[in-house]
């Protein structure tokens, strides 16, 4: 039979002993997570880069049918018209022509659009027609032969108005304006109407 001494010295003994194996196993959890940590990896990484740039597209004007450049604000080139338009009365008519082109950079084809706008007094006694004559007509009027492209419409403000498509460049689409005075019409007005043409990029253009 154990002396309380020796009970006492067995019960510190088995503790330092547990103590041990715990300190073992804590040890033995530090390690097991160090391993996890520390495992090898391989990183490996793949680049596509692409390369990117803007086509071009220029609408261009002109007056003459032969010499075009580009007016990208308002007002513009001045129209003269063939009749004088500043002494208008009702039921006068005068008419003038225009062509509008692709420049000869421009990569894409183009749906275009025509509208009419002005705040002066005398648009709202004016009309105009737009024909597509074909070939460009210097002294064009309302007897001019064409296709209509634009019938009386309004210059106040006509609302665009779809015109022939652009499929190549530097072939002219020629017009002739053709602008009526209302019977209604006062004495002493002036103004001026502001036409706008818009093209919208579509296909690019065929490299044939």
């Amino acid at each position: 039979m154990e002396t309380p001494l020796e009970q006492a010295t067995a019960q510190v003994n088995a503790s330092g002993r547990r103590r041990k194996a715990m300190a073992v196993i804590a040890g033995g959890l530090v390690l097991g997570v160090g391993a996890a940590i520390t495992l090898a990896a391989w990183n490996d990484s793949e680049f596509a880069t692409g390369s990117f740039g803007s086509g071009t597209f220029d609408l261009e004007g002109s007056t003459n049918g032969t010499t075009f450049s580009s007016d990208l604000v308002a007002p513009g080139k001045t129209l003269s018209f063939v009749v004088d338009a500043d002494a208008l009365s009702p039921g006068d008519v005068v008419a003038v022509p225009f062509a509008v082109q692709l420049s000869a950079d421009s990569t894409y084809e183009a749906d275009l659009t025509i509208e009419a706008v002005s705040g002066d007094p005398i648009a709202a006694d004016l009309t105009y027609e737009v024909v597509d004559t074909g070939t460009f007509v210097a002294g064009c009027d309302e007897a001019t032969a064409g296709t209509t492209l634009v019938p009386s419409a309004a210059t106040t403000e006509s609302g665009p108005t779809a015109l022939p498509s652009f499929t190549a460049t530097e072939e002219p689409l020629n017009l002739c304006f053709v602008v009526t005075a209302g019977p209604d019409i006062d004495q002493n007005l002036t103004g001026t109407v502001t036409w706008e043409f818009v093209g919208t990029s579509t296909d690019p253009l065929s490299s044939e």
